[in-house]
Protein backbone atom coordinates (compact mmCIF):
# COMPACT_ATOMS: atom_id res chain seq x y z
CA UNK A 1 0.00 0.00 0.00
CA UNK A 2 3.00 2.06 0.87
CA UNK A 3 4.76 1.87 -2.55
CA UNK A 4 1.19 2.63 -4.35
CA UNK A 5 0.73 5.63 -2.40
CA UNK A 6 4.49 6.57 -3.20
CA UNK A 7 3.91 6.03 -6.79
CA UNK A 8 0.24 7.35 -6.79
CA UNK A 9 2.16 10.97 -5.19
CA UNK A 10 5.11 10.83 -7.95
CA UNK A 11 3.05 10.64 -10.45
CA UNK A 12 1.00 13.43 -9.40
CA UNK A 13 3.86 15.37 -8.97
CA UNK A 14 5.20 14.50 -12.51
CA UNK A 15 1.94 15.22 -14.32
CA UNK A 16 2.24 18.79 -12.39
CA UNK A 17 5.75 19.55 -13.64
CA UNK A 18 5.01 18.24 -16.92
CA UNK A 19 1.16 17.69 -17.44
CA UNK A 20 0.11 15.61 -19.78
CA UNK A 21 -2.30 16.54 -22.08
CA UNK A 22 -5.23 14.98 -24.67
CA UNK A 23 -4.18 14.37 -27.98
CA UNK A 24 -8.43 15.13 -28.98
CA UNK A 25 -8.86 18.52 -27.42
CA UNK A 26 -5.21 19.35 -25.34
CA UNK A 27 -6.90 19.68 -22.12
CA UNK A 28 -4.69 17.89 -18.99
CA UNK A 29 -5.07 14.15 -18.65
CA UNK A 30 -6.51 13.12 -15.05
CA UNK A 31 -5.12 10.03 -13.31
CA UNK A 32 -6.65 7.30 -14.75
CA UNK A 33 -7.08 8.77 -18.73
CA UNK A 34 -3.84 8.32 -21.33
CA UNK A 35 -3.55 9.70 -24.37
CA UNK A 36 -7.46 10.94 -24.81
CA UNK A 37 -9.21 12.80 -22.00
CA UNK A 38 -12.42 10.85 -21.02
CA UNK A 39 -14.50 13.28 -23.04
CA UNK A 40 -12.43 12.97 -25.81
CA UNK A 41 -13.21 8.96 -26.02
CA UNK A 42 -16.86 9.29 -25.49
CA UNK A 43 -16.72 11.72 -28.59
CA UNK A 44 -14.81 9.34 -30.87
CA UNK A 45 -16.86 8.89 -34.07
CA UNK A 46 -16.91 5.26 -34.06
CA UNK A 47 -18.56 3.97 -37.37
CA UNK A 48 -19.91 0.36 -35.84
CA UNK A 49 -19.19 -1.00 -39.64
CA UNK A 50 -18.25 -5.08 -38.61
CA UNK A 51 -17.29 -8.06 -40.84
CA UNK A 52 -20.57 -9.49 -40.22
CA UNK A 53 -22.62 -7.09 -42.65
CA UNK A 54 -22.06 -5.16 -45.98
CA UNK A 55 -20.97 -1.05 -45.26
CA UNK A 56 -19.88 1.61 -47.21
CA UNK A 57 -16.09 0.54 -46.61
CA UNK A 58 -17.16 -2.52 -48.47
CA UNK A 59 -18.81 -0.36 -51.51
CA UNK A 60 -15.29 1.50 -51.96
CA UNK A 61 -13.66 -1.80 -53.09
CA UNK A 62 -16.92 -2.76 -55.07
CA UNK A 63 -15.76 -3.86 -58.82
CA UNK A 64 -12.31 -3.01 -58.07
CA UNK A 65 -10.92 -5.68 -56.24
CA UNK A 66 -11.52 -9.23 -55.12
CA UNK A 67 -11.66 -8.80 -51.50
CA UNK A 68 -13.26 -10.83 -48.32
CA UNK A 69 -14.48 -8.21 -46.41
CA UNK A 70 -13.76 -4.76 -45.20
CA UNK A 71 -14.27 -1.95 -42.06
CA UNK A 72 -12.75 0.65 -40.23
CA UNK A 73 -12.61 1.63 -36.73
CA UNK A 74 -13.24 5.54 -36.61
CA UNK A 75 -14.71 8.15 -38.70
CA UNK A 76 -12.05 10.88 -40.37
CA UNK A 77 -13.40 14.47 -40.68
CA UNK A 78 -11.32 17.18 -41.05
CA UNK A 79 -11.14 19.80 -37.89
CA UNK A 80 -12.19 16.03 -35.79
CA UNK A 81 -10.88 14.24 -32.96
CA UNK A 82 -9.59 11.42 -35.25
CA UNK A 83 -7.92 14.25 -37.62
CA UNK A 84 -5.98 15.70 -34.81
CA UNK A 85 -5.61 11.80 -33.35
CA UNK A 86 -4.02 10.48 -36.23
CA UNK A 87 -1.95 13.99 -37.32
CA UNK A 88 -0.21 13.33 -33.63
CA UNK A 89 0.15 10.01 -35.21
CA UNK A 90 2.00 10.25 -38.08
CA UNK A 91 4.09 13.81 -37.73
CA UNK A 92 4.41 14.19 -33.95
CA UNK A 93 6.58 11.07 -32.88
CA UNK A 94 3.45 9.35 -30.96
CA UNK A 95 3.58 5.81 -32.36
CA UNK A 96 2.32 5.19 -29.23
CA UNK A 97 -1.42 5.95 -30.26
CA UNK A 98 -1.32 3.35 -33.19
CA UNK A 99 -1.15 0.63 -30.48
CA UNK A 100 -3.29 2.36 -28.21
CA UNK A 101 -6.00 2.30 -31.30
CA UNK A 102 -5.15 -0.82 -32.18
CA UNK A 103 -5.94 -2.87 -28.36
CA UNK A 104 -9.07 -0.81 -28.80
CA UNK A 105 -9.56 -1.95 -31.90
CA UNK A 106 -8.62 -5.53 -31.75
CA UNK A 107 -10.83 -5.91 -28.72
CA UNK A 108 -13.84 -5.42 -30.76
CA UNK A 109 -12.30 -7.52 -34.03
CA UNK A 110 -12.08 -10.33 -31.64
CA UNK A 111 -15.72 -10.65 -31.01
CA UNK A 112 -16.40 -9.88 -34.17
CA UNK A 113 -18.65 -12.67 -36.00
CA UNK A 114 -17.62 -12.07 -39.49
CA UNK A 115 -14.28 -12.78 -38.92
CA UNK A 116 -15.59 -16.89 -37.96
CA UNK A 117 -12.63 -17.73 -40.06
CA UNK A 118 -9.02 -17.35 -37.87
CA UNK A 119 -7.26 -14.34 -39.64
CA UNK A 120 -3.33 -16.55 -40.32
CA UNK A 121 -1.45 -13.03 -41.23
CA UNK A 122 -1.56 -9.71 -40.10
CA UNK A 123 0.01 -6.95 -42.73
CA UNK A 124 0.41 -2.95 -42.39
CA UNK A 125 0.47 -1.17 -45.67
CA UNK A 126 4.10 0.24 -45.84
CA UNK A 127 5.93 2.90 -46.06
CA UNK A 128 9.45 3.25 -48.83
CA UNK A 129 12.56 2.52 -46.17
CA UNK A 130 13.36 6.57 -46.58
CA UNK A 131 9.78 7.43 -45.73
CA UNK A 132 10.31 5.48 -42.54
CA UNK A 133 13.83 6.03 -41.71
CA UNK A 134 12.65 9.85 -41.77
CA UNK A 135 9.84 9.64 -39.10
CA UNK A 136 11.16 6.65 -37.59
CA UNK A 137 8.37 4.74 -37.68
CA UNK A 138 6.01 3.32 -39.98
CA UNK A 139 2.85 4.75 -38.25
CA UNK A 140 0.08 2.04 -38.99
CA UNK A 141 2.98 -0.99 -37.54
CA UNK A 142 2.12 -0.73 -33.72
CA UNK A 143 -1.75 -1.11 -35.07
CA UNK A 144 -1.40 -4.03 -36.76
CA UNK A 145 0.44 -5.72 -34.10
CA UNK A 146 -2.04 -4.85 -31.66
CA UNK A 147 -4.59 -6.32 -33.76
CA UNK A 148 -2.74 -9.57 -34.72
CA UNK A 149 -1.96 -10.06 -30.80
CA UNK A 150 -5.84 -9.87 -30.08
CA UNK A 151 -6.58 -12.03 -33.09
CA UNK A 152 -4.10 -15.07 -32.60
CA UNK A 153 -2.66 -13.67 -36.08
CA UNK A 154 1.36 -13.54 -37.27
CA UNK A 155 2.03 -10.28 -37.93
CA UNK A 156 4.77 -9.44 -40.89
CA UNK A 157 5.83 -6.36 -42.21
CA UNK A 158 8.45 -7.41 -44.21
CA UNK A 159 6.48 -9.60 -46.90
CA UNK A 160 4.89 -6.37 -48.70
CA UNK A 161 6.99 -3.20 -49.70
CA UNK A 162 6.80 -0.23 -51.22
CA UNK A 163 9.48 0.53 -54.40
CA UNK A 164 9.28 4.16 -54.57
CA UNK A 165 9.21 7.31 -52.80
CA UNK A 166 6.45 8.96 -53.50
CA UNK A 167 4.89 12.64 -52.22
CA UNK A 168 1.83 12.78 -50.10
CA UNK A 169 -1.25 12.09 -51.66
CA UNK A 170 -3.77 13.61 -49.89
CA UNK A 171 -4.85 16.30 -52.46
CA UNK A 172 -5.38 13.30 -55.29
CA UNK A 173 -8.12 11.81 -56.08
CA UNK A 174 -8.93 8.14 -56.71
CA UNK A 175 -8.09 7.87 -60.19
CA UNK A 176 -4.56 9.76 -59.38
CA UNK A 177 -3.45 7.84 -56.47
CA UNK A 178 -3.72 5.03 -58.62
CA UNK A 179 -2.16 5.82 -60.84
CA UNK A 180 0.73 6.85 -58.51
CA UNK A 181 0.34 3.96 -56.72
CA UNK A 182 0.34 1.23 -59.28
CA UNK A 183 3.20 -1.48 -59.04
CA UNK A 184 4.76 0.61 -56.53
CA UNK A 185 4.57 -2.23 -53.87
CA UNK A 186 5.64 -5.75 -54.50
CA UNK A 187 6.33 -8.85 -51.59
CA UNK A 188 9.36 -10.06 -51.38
CA UNK A 189 8.44 -13.70 -50.49
CA UNK A 190 5.07 -15.51 -51.66
CA UNK A 191 5.42 -19.15 -50.07
CA UNK A 192 4.51 -17.91 -46.62
CA UNK A 193 1.79 -16.28 -48.22
CA UNK A 194 -0.03 -18.95 -49.95
CA UNK A 195 -3.10 -19.88 -49.24
CA UNK A 196 -3.08 -17.16 -46.15
CA UNK A 197 -6.04 -15.15 -44.62
CA UNK A 198 -4.85 -11.94 -44.36
CA UNK A 199 -5.60 -8.93 -43.06
CA UNK A 200 -4.19 -5.69 -44.88
CA UNK A 201 -4.25 -3.09 -42.74
CA UNK A 202 -3.77 1.24 -43.12
CA UNK A 203 -4.41 4.47 -41.17
CA UNK A 204 -6.85 6.22 -43.42
CA UNK A 205 -9.18 4.77 -46.26
CA UNK A 206 -10.00 8.23 -48.70
CA UNK A 207 -10.72 6.56 -51.87
CA UNK A 208 -8.73 3.23 -50.88
CA UNK A 209 -6.48 3.33 -53.85
CA UNK A 210 -3.51 2.58 -51.79
CA UNK A 211 -5.35 -0.46 -50.33
CA UNK A 212 -6.82 -1.62 -53.83
CA UNK A 213 -2.91 -1.41 -55.28
CA UNK A 214 -1.37 -3.39 -52.02
CA UNK A 215 -4.42 -5.82 -52.10
CA UNK A 216 -3.96 -6.76 -55.84
CA UNK A 217 -0.49 -7.20 -54.93
CA UNK A 218 -1.33 -10.23 -52.06
CA UNK A 219 -4.60 -11.61 -54.29
CA UNK A 220 -1.92 -12.33 -57.30
CA UNK A 221 -0.66 -14.73 -54.60
CA UNK A 222 -2.68 -18.25 -55.05
CA UNK A 223 -5.11 -19.35 -52.41
CA UNK A 224 -4.74 -15.72 -51.05
CA UNK A 225 -7.69 -14.49 -49.05
CA UNK A 226 -7.72 -10.77 -48.22
CA UNK A 227 -9.43 -8.46 -45.70
CA UNK A 228 -9.01 -4.94 -45.46
CA UNK A 229 -9.01 -2.33 -41.88
CA UNK A 230 -7.90 1.10 -40.99
CA UNK A 231 -7.78 2.94 -38.09
CA UNK A 232 -10.37 5.63 -39.91
CA UNK A 233 -12.58 6.48 -42.74
CA UNK A 234 -13.35 9.25 -44.39
CA UNK A 235 -17.59 9.03 -44.64
CA UNK A 236 -18.70 9.18 -48.19
CA UNK A 237 -20.40 11.84 -49.58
Amino acid sequence: MFFTNLTNILNDINNTLFPRVCFGCNAHLIRGERLLCTVCRNDLPFTEYTFNAENPVDRIFYGRIAIKKAASFLFYRQNGIVQRLIHQLKYKNHPEISAFLGDWYGQLLRRDEGLDQHIDMVIPVPLHRKKQRARGYNQVSGFAQRLAKHLDAEYHDALLVKTANTKTQTTKGRIGRWLTNKALYTVTQKMPLKNKRILLVDDVITTGATMETCARTLTEIPGTTVYIASMAVVPLP
